[in-house]
């Protein structure tokens, strides 16, 4: 298991944009499929996005399609979120999550989380 630290939250307007940033430690990063998640209080955690350990798929919800990207450095042990044309309904904690094996949108199926970072997005 590798661990996560987020980083790269605020407050922001809606509009704007941000980097979100998720640094590992641990061994085989370059292995693992990241994906990015959120959740606001009362809802279920939700997927956001998610890449192949080689950073050749990725995959995201309908939502951020065309405003959000996924992108990862794996000799850096990074993996990135760019969050452009913010909107307030994107306003959550935000995690980062890495699991073994094939590309998923399943939050059951990553046993790597990050202790979030939060978003904010006025209006």
């Amino acid at each position: 298991q590798v661990h996560l630290v987020e980083s790269g939250g605020g407050l922001v307007e809606a509009g704007e944009s941000l980097r979100l940033s998720c640094a590992a430690s641990g061994p085989a990063f370059g292995g693992y499929v990241m994906g990015w998640f959120r959740q606001v209080p009362g809802k279920d955690r939700e997927f956001v996005a998610a890449i192949s350990f080689s950073g050749a798929e990725s995959d995201s919800r309908d939502s951020v399609k065309g405003r959000f990207t996924i992108s990862r450095d794996n000799a850096k042990e990074m993996v990135y979120l760019q969050k452009n044309h913010l909107e307030t309904d994107d306003t959550a904690v935000c995690y980062c999550a890495g699991k073994r094996g094939a590309l998923s949108a399943r939050r059951g199926e990553y046993d790597c989380w990050g202790q979030g970072t939060q978003v904010t997005v006025s209006s």
